[in-house]
């Protein structure tokens, strides 16, 4: 039986309650801009040419396949960080091997209207998917309402953050990615692509974390620690669980120091503790079918982080119902859950990939 009906009747909760502004995003590219944070400098020698490339309304497979047609290079040769909205201005890091002596290459025949080339220079290694320390985002709310709420609302998320959703996008339209995976567990769908399967599968485990982080919120755990929970050092992304005597915790979480988390569900025992672990169990005995179907798998039980806080975060007013908000997000985040949480939004474009 599908569990995707108990799923739609739902909503993540917020931390605040509902935001009382609402806005509009994506009329048009440039409303929606994202800058990759690459987290490392390319050497400037080896045999692969990195090049940065911002893009217009085009997505990441296209470019790349592009980019292949245009050096020759076999397209499973073209390397790449991550994906990147279609309806944007984004920039973003492509790689593909080139031979050292190889003529210059004529960059300026490639550009398109909707094609730039800002950057490129050479490393010794191919760029691999998921080499990204994380996005700046620049995004424009247009039609605001309640505009004194908004900036409320925005100085409570530069102090507090918000809730580590994964993003609509990662669900598929119409919560297609959750139907496939659904199909994918009962053996109904055979899928031979690896790079969809995985996709299905990511939806079900995120789907599950979401509930986690949710009910964490609901049930007032939020800003509470107890002995058995896990937290999470955010620089270093390592984890610790809670014993007795650990007194500070609370106040470092409050400070934004440490984060609550959440399990990445698979195999093997919760890194939860007692009451801790207990109440992660209750939460996902709802969803049994699709735990006990990831756990068959060969995935392993992970950890999450379940409080984001965006950095460089600041909201500047353009006109008196357009506001200006940007702020930088590691990887594996979504820009669509900070939004989420500021105001309600009207998206006039299909949401992609944003991570």
């Amino acid at each position: 039986m599908s569990l995707l009906p108990q799923l739609l009747s739902r909503s993540e909760a917020w931390l605040w309650g509902k935001p009382i502004s609402a806005a509009r995003i994506r009329e048009q590219p440039s409303d929606f801009c994202v800058e990759e944070i690459l987290g490392f400098e390319p050497d400037g020698e080896g045999e692969h040419v990195f090049v940065l490339i911002q893009k217009t309304g085009e997505n990441t497979e296209w470019v790349a396949r592009q980019l292949a047609k245009f050096t020759g290079t076999n397209p499973r040769d073209i390397g790449y960080a991550g994906k990147k909205d279609r309806h944007a201005i984004t920039q973003q890091w492509f790689s593909f091997k080139h031979p050292i002596k190889a003529p210059p290459i004529r960059w300026s025949l490639f550009e398109t209207s909707t094609i730039k080339v800002l950057q490129h220079t050479r490393h010794g290694r191919k760029l691999k998917t998921g080499v990204l320390q994380g996005n700046r985002f620049e995004l424009l709310l247009r039609n605001v309402t309640e505009p004194l709420a908004l900036v409320e609302r925005f100085k409570a998320i530069q102090k507090a953050g918000v809730p580590n959703y994964f993003g609509e996008q990662r669900f598929g339209q119409a919560y297609g990615n959750i139907t496939q995976g659904e199909a994918l567990l009962a053996g109904v769908l055979k899928e031979r692509q690896s790079h969809k399967r995985g996709l299905y599968i990511s939806a079900l485990r995120s789907a599950l974390f979401n509930q986690i982080v949710s009910e964490r919120i609901l049930q007032h755990r939020w800003e509470t620690v107890q002995i058995g929970d896990v937290l999470m050092l955010p620089s270093s992304q390592s984890c610790f669980v809670v014993e007795q005597g650990m007194s500070d915790m609370a106040a470092r979480l409050a400070a934004g120091e440490l984060s609550h988390t959440a399990p990445m569900w698979g195999a093997g025992e919760l890194m939860t503790q007692g009451v801790a672990a207990d109440f992660e169990k209750s939460i996902v005995s709802e969803w049994q079918a699709w735990a006990d179907a990831l756990e068959t798998l060969g995935l392993r039980q992970e950890r999450r982080r379940a409080r984001l806080m965006p950095e460089f975060a600041e909201l500047n007013q353009v006109t008196e119902s357009q506001f200006r908000v940007t702020f930088s997000l590691p990887a594996g985040s979504f820009a669509t859950s900070v939004l989420r949480e500021l105001c309600l939004v009207e998206n006039s474009q299909q949401v992609e990939l944003a991570e």
